[in-house]
Order: C-alpha cells, then sequence, then structure tokens
C-alpha cells in the first residue's frame, strides 16, 4: 500500500500526482508544488524519522544543489508528512520527465546504445560526479548505478543527472546491502568489505561498471553481479575486455574501462575527473572493420527472485570470449537485468536509495 495518495495535499504546499517507483526504504511521487510547478518528492518508509534526520543525510546533495551542476539532481526541500502508517520523512527533488538509464538503456531495443551515444551520456555523468570530487573534502556518492542515474532530454539531446548524492552514507551497512543486492555489480571489492569506508575510487569503479554495461549489455564481472557480497568482494576474476563482447569498441574506450574497474586502487582514476579527461579525448569515429550490429544471446532462465524490492542484478556467467553481433532477424537477445522494481530515484523514476 502506497504511503500517499493520489490528490493528497502536503503541507498546504505539494498536491500528489502519482506514484512513480517503490523500492526497499522509500517512495518516489510526482507532486505539484504550490507555485514552484512539477518536482519529484521522495518519502521514507522508515517511520519516526525527523526532518532533521533528513536534513542531515541530504547535507552533501543540498551542497552541490547549490552549484547548480547540470549533471547533478537538485534537491530542494526536507520535512515530514503525515500518513496512515504514522510520520515519514520526504525530501523533494528536480523532477526529470525521462527516466533512469535503465529505461533509457532499453528504450534501444535489441540494438546496442550508439558508443557515441552512450559515450556522450558517460561524460555527463562524469562531469557531475567530477564537481562531487574536487570539494574539499571530496564527496563520494557511494552508490552510483543506472537506477541513479536519470536521463531526461533537452534540445541538445539526452542529459544524464545523478541522483541521491550522500543517502548511502546514512543507510545502515547491512541494510544496503540486503536491499541492493542488484547494485553489487556496481560496488567496488573494497567497497562490499567495508561499506561504510566508500571513497573516490569507489566511485571510479561504479563509473566503470555502469559504462560497461551501456556498451555491452552485460556486466564486467557476471559472478560478482549474481553472488552473495561476501562472495563477490573476494572473486577476482579476469575482466572480460568489452571489445570482446562488442566489437565495435575500440582501444581507447577498452583502456578507459579496464582502468577504472582495476581490482588495485592505484591503477584506478584517482577520481571522476581523471575518467572524464580520457573520455573527453574519444574521437567519434567508425572503427571498421567491425560493424555495430545488433547481437545475439540465447535467452536464459531468469536469477532466483530476490527478497529485496529493488531486485537482483544478473549476467550471464559462461559468456563466449569473443562474441559477434548478428542481425535483428535472429532471436531477441537477454538483457542483464538491474536493480530497483521501477526504476526507484529518479528524481522522479527512483526510490532505491
Amino acid at each position: 500500500m502506497a504511503l500517499l495518495s493520489v490528490g493528497q495535499v502536503i503541507r498546504d504546499t505539494y498536491t500528489v500526482e502519482r506514484l512513480l517507483g517503490r523500492g526497499a526504504f522509500a517512495e518516489v511521487y510526482r507532486v505539484e508544488h504550490r507555485y514552484l510547478g512539477r518536482q519529484a518528492m521522495k518519502v521514507f518508509r522508515q517511520e519516526g524519522m525527523s526532518a532533521e534526520q533528513v536534513r542531515d543525510a541530504l547535507g552533501e546533495a543540498m551542497l552541490l544543489s547549490r552549484l547548480g551542476h547540470p549533471n547533478i539532481v537538485r534537491v530542494f526541500e526536507a520535512n515530514t508528512v503525515e500518513a496512515d502508517s504514522g510520520v515519514h520523512a520526504y525530501f523533494t527533488m528536480e523532477y526529470v520527465n525521462g527516466g533512469t538509464l535503465t529505461g533509457f538503456r532499453l528504450s534501444f531495443g535489441e540494438a546496442f546504445v550508439p558508443i557515441p551515444v552512450a559515450v556522450d551520456v558517460m561524460r555527463q555523468v562524469a562531469r557531475g560526479l567530477a564537481v562531487a570530487h574536487r570539494e574539499s573534502p571530496p564527496i563520494v556518492h557511494r552508490d552510483i548505478t543506472p537506477q541513479n542515474i536519470l536521463v531526461g532530454y533537452d534540445r541538445d539531446g539526452p542529459r544524464a543527472r545523478i541522483s541521491d548524492f550522500g543517502l548511502a552514507r546514512k543507510v545502515s551497512a547491512l541494510t544496503l546491502l540486503a536491499s541492493s543486492q542488484g547494485t553489487i555489480a556496481f560496488m567496488a571489492p573494497e567497497t562490499l568489505l567495508h561499506p561504510h569506508l566508500a571513497s573516490v575510487p569507489g566511485d571510479v569503479w561504479a563509473l566503470g561498471a555502469v559504462f560497461y554495461l551501456l556498451l555491452t549489455d552485460e556486466f564486467p564481472y557476471p559472478r560478482r553481479a549474481a553472488g552473495d557480497p561476501i562472495t563477490a568482494a573476494w572473486d577476482t576474476t579476469a575482466l572480460v575486455p568489452p571489445n570482446q563482447v562488442r566489437y565495435a569498441v575500440d582501444d581507447l574506450l577498452n583502456a578507459i574501462i579496464v582502468r577504472a574497474l582495476s581490482f588495485d586502487t592505484a591503477t584506478r582514476y584517482p577520481s571522476a575527473a581523471e575518467m572524464l579527461a580520457d573520455l573527453e579525448a574519444w574521437p567519434a569515429r567508425p572503427n571498421p572493420p567491425h560493424q555495430d550490429r545488433p547481437r545475439h544471446v540465447p535467452p536464459q532462465d531468469p536469477p532466483p527472485a530476490d527478497t529485496g524490492s529493488t531486485g537482483t542484478e544478473h549476467a550471464d556467467t559462461g559468456r563466449d570470449s569473443r562474441r559477434a553481433d548478428t542481425p535483428r532477424t535472429d532471436r531477441p537477445r537477454q538483457r542483464g537485468r538491474e536493480p530497483g522494481p521501477a526504476g526507484e530515484i529518479a528524481a522522479g523514476k527512483n526510490t532505491g536509495g
């Protein structure tokens, strides 16, 4: 049962228009502000949280909001609302009329996301994250996943924004891992072992994992994605380079992703800014002789249902080392599953954190 109902007026300011998504510990609604128009409202399912606690959890997000960066979702206000189940804390944020990166990726159907489009989106995400990493001390997101990246559209094309900065820091380690099993694929090994010791290199790993998925439709370390957190943390399976999954990925993009996903933090990019510099250097040019065509992956049985409400990441654990793309006329390809039932924390579409 939803915490809020359509048409409900909150604090004489917000009118609830509809539920956008539901996650393990929050729900997101589209609301209409009395004066400022459409916004998104995230309501925490836990009872008894005070407005002060939410403001504390959102301190980093509010700091970044004041910077007004185009690739970071703005946070506006935090307070509490009376629901049938009790008092719940909420915060309002920029509404993105689009969806999560998950939906954006799936919108291409049987085709891969075009490489120039994927690079453009990742540049935008890296720009937003680089701003956070340049703060003193650096602001670490801690939960970069496709569900926390929102993609809207403006006159220049897709615009990506990062949402939910800092929220993972306020969630207990056990709750975070139990409710976000699907996000294991995007968590660095050191973060899995010590969830509250997340760092800038951990964010870089997550960027690399998101980029890998966006280019190949597979997870970079599939056994990690499908396993439990402890097993995943100690898994040192060699990375299958993205150009062995998708031929059209060139050497520079291959090197960027391999570096970002290094198990050795000293080898990884020090921050998103350095990774962005290499992304900016990438030229959008054809990559012959391999033409980029829709590929085929034999359908597989779905993974067991996850007890956490955000779902479970799943990937093929036995892929070919050099899978060729195949024509659209072949059977549809199996896509890697991503966390969240309906795209949760979208500043309008997603609720996970």
